[in-house]
C-alpha cells in the first residue's frame, strides 16, 4: 500500500472521495477508458447530482463510489475508509451497512408488501430498524397506507417512493439513485425528486444522483459535468435552463437530452 493509500483522508464533511479514478474495461487496444483519472469529493448532507452525455462515465463513477465496480487505478474513500483494495466480503458488508441505493427499476420483490420491502436489507443482515426512525421515513414519504401492498398494487411513483424507503431505513451515510425518474411519468418523478430533496433537507442525508435531465438536476445542490471520463465542469444551485444550456456546451450544440419535465423523453439505462 502506497503512503498515500495508507494516510485516510479526513472525514469531516466529506461523504466519498476519489483521487485519480480510473476504469477501463478490456485490454490493448480494444480497451475502453471510462473514467480518466476523476478527483471528486461528494460533500456531507447535500445532493449532488451527476450528468453528461451518453457514455460520459456517469454511472461508472456512481459504481465505483459505491464499490460496486472495481478501479483500475486511483483510490476510493467511504467517509475515512477506503474501499478500493477491499475484499468482496468487506466490499458488500459495507454497502450493506453505510450505502442506500435507488435505482431506475425499483428492485422490489414482487411477493412481498411494501413493509417487507423496506426492511428487506436490514432483516437480511439480522438488524432491527430503528422503530421511530422507521416511522419517521414512512410518514415522511406518505407511505403509511400503502404498506401491506405488494408492487403490483403500487403505482410507479408509489413503488420508487418505497425504494426509497428501503435505502433511508438504515440511515446509510450515503444514497446513490442512478436515473430514479427514469421509469416514471412528470408527476411522479416530480414527486420522488421532493422526496430526495426532503432526505436532505429534512433527514440529514446525502445524495448522489445520476441523471440526464436538466430538470432533476434543478433540484440538486451541485451538479457535476462529466465528459469523456472527466469531471469538467461544476455548478452549483443550478437551474433547469443553465444545466440545458450548459449540457449544449459539452454536446456541440445538441445535448440529446429531455427538456426540463422530469422524466418525459426517459428511455432506458444508458450504457454508461
Amino acid at each position: 500500500m502506497s503512503t498515500a493509500a495508507a494516510k485516510a483522508p479526513t472525514a469531516d464533511g466529506v461523504a466519498a472521495r476519489a483521487r485519480g479514478l480510473t476504469k477501463a474495461y478490456g485490454a490493448g487496444e480494444t480497451a475502453v477508458l471510462a473514467l480518466d483519472s476523476v478527483d471528486v469529493d461528494i460533500e456531507r448532507g447535500r445532493f449532488t447530482a451527476v450528468m453528461g452525455p451518453s457514455g460520459s462515465g456517469k454511472s461508472t463513477l456512481m459504481h465505483c463510489l459505491a464499490g460496486l465496480d472495481t478501479v483500475s487505478a486511483g483510490q476510493v474513500w467511504l467517509g475515512g475508509t477506503e474501499i478500493t483494495g477491499l475484499k468482496e466480503r468487506e466490499l458488500t458488508r459495507l454497502r450493506r451497512d453505510r450505502i442506500g441505493f435507488m435505482f431506475q427499476s425499483f428492485n422490489l420483490i414482487p411477493t412481498l408488501n411494501a413493509a417487507e420491502n423496506i426492511t428487506l436489507p436490514m432483516d437480511i443482515a439480522g438488524k432491527k430498524p430503528d422503530g421511530k426512525w422507521l416511522d419517521q421515513v414512512i410518514d415522511t414519504l406518505g407511505l403509511r397506507d400503502r404498506l401491506k401492498h405488494r408492487p403490483a398494487q403500487l403505482s410507479g411513483g408509489q413503488q420508487q417512493r418505497v425504494a426509497c424507503a428501503r435505502a433511508l431505513v438504515s440511515r446509510p451515510e450515503l444514497i446513490f439513485a442512478d436515473e430514479p425518474t427514469g421509469n416514471l411519468d412528470s408527476r411522479a418523478g416530480l414527486e420522488v425528486l421532493g422526496i430526495l430533496r426532503e432526505a436532505v433537507d429534512r433527514l440529514g442525508q446525502t445524495v448522489v444522483m445520476v441523471t440526464h435531465d436538466p430538470g432533476a438536476a434543478a433540484q440538486s445542490d451541485l451538479v457535476l459535468f462529466l465528459a469523456d471520463g472527466r469531471i469538467v465542469d461544476r455548478m452549483e444551485e443550478p437551474t433547469a435552463d443553465a444545466v440545458l444550456e450548459r449540457m449544449r456546451l459539452f454536446s456541440g450544440g445538441d445535448p440529446q437530452t429531455p427538456g426540463p419535465d422530469v422524466g418525459h423523453g426517459s428511455a432506458g439505462p444508458e450504457e454508461d
